[in-house]
């Protein structure tokens, strides 16, 4: 059995689709298909007994709480047939967007330096144990009473059930478990969206998360790719860009409101930002 478990990573969007949901039941000596190129995604949730499956040379036990994913352009099999009375809901989804399978031991993925304009990237692992796998057989429960509903009255409550699956199987599994860079990175940057506005410096920061301002811009950096001031710089500018987008306020107002105490300054910085000025980036949109 390979015991390594595997990250499966998808950019979103596009989003995961889901497709269809069922409940097998396999007596002992009975085993799982054997089939190649399936086309969609196969999650697989064992309540009950014990499945053992292959995907190209990787073998699984999935005993009950755990669940695999299956991927759409491999070749998967029987190991052996089940020893027991096995019980597992299986989820069939599409996904048309980027997705690559990582090692949980590879170096962690950083967030880019404009994760306000970023696709998000979930983070699901191909065999896992869940903690909270009782709530997800709940919610499989439920997928399944949908499936005896039209599809106009089923069709949103099937797709909030099934991310609300993905949600738990990303989070129950530890798969983004963050480093204390990480971690203090991504509290900066929380810091510094809930307050661009404010007269914030390195100090601000520095009082505010309980760290010395040298460490966290040196945590910035490494995660972010830029300096807690540049961060800031960049996410007021995104906010004027927005403002001029969908408000009347004149520039002087949009640039005061994002936290810039002299128009001019502003304007100079968002000319370098944006290659334009912000009477022309305006204009784009009149």
């Amino acid at each position: 059995m390979d015991r390594q478990s595997r990250l499966i990573r998808m950019e979103i969007p596009p989003i995961p689709y889901f497709m269809t949901v069922g409940l097998s039941r396999f007596a002992p000596g009975d085993q799982h298909p054997s089939r190649r190129n399936l086309g969609v995604f196969d999650l697989l949730w064992v309540v009950k007994g014990q499945l053992f499956i292959g995907e190209e040379d990787r073998h699984f036990e999935l005993s009950e709480g755990r669940t695999l994913l299956l991927l759409p352009d491999r070749y998967h099999y029987a190991v052996k047939p089940c020893e027991e009375e096995t019980v597992f809901y299986w989820i069939h989804f599409n996904f048309i967007g980027q997705w690559e399978i990582r090692e949980e031991i590879a170096d962690p993925v950083h967030p880019p330096r404009q994760p306000w304009m970023s696709a998000y990237t979930m983070q699901v692992p191909q065999a896992a144990e869940l903690p909270n796998f009782t709530l997800a057989v709940r919610q499989l429960v439920k997928l399944m009473e949908l499936a005896a509903e039209n599809r106009a009255s089923s069709f949103w409550k099937e797709q909030q059930l099934f991310m609300e699956l993905l949600r738990l199987l990303e989070e129950g599994s530890g798969s983004r478990s963050a480093s204390p860079a990480m971690k203090l990175a991504e509290n900066t940057e929380a810091y510094i969206k809930q307050y661009y506005q404010a007269d914030l410096k390195n100090e601000t920061l520095s009082e505010a998360l309980h760290f010395h301002p040298n460490y966290i811009v040196r945590c910035m950096k490494e995660i972010y790719h830029c300096t807690p001031m540049e961060y800031l710089l960049e996410y007021r500018l995104e906010q004027a860009k927005l403002l001029m987008m969908k408000t009347e306020r004149s520039i002087a107002q949009i640039a005061e409101e994002v936290g810039f105490r002299h128009a001019p300054y502003f304007s100079s910085c968002f000319k370098r930002y944006c290659g334009l000025s912000p009477l022309q980036f305006r204009k784009q949109f009149l």
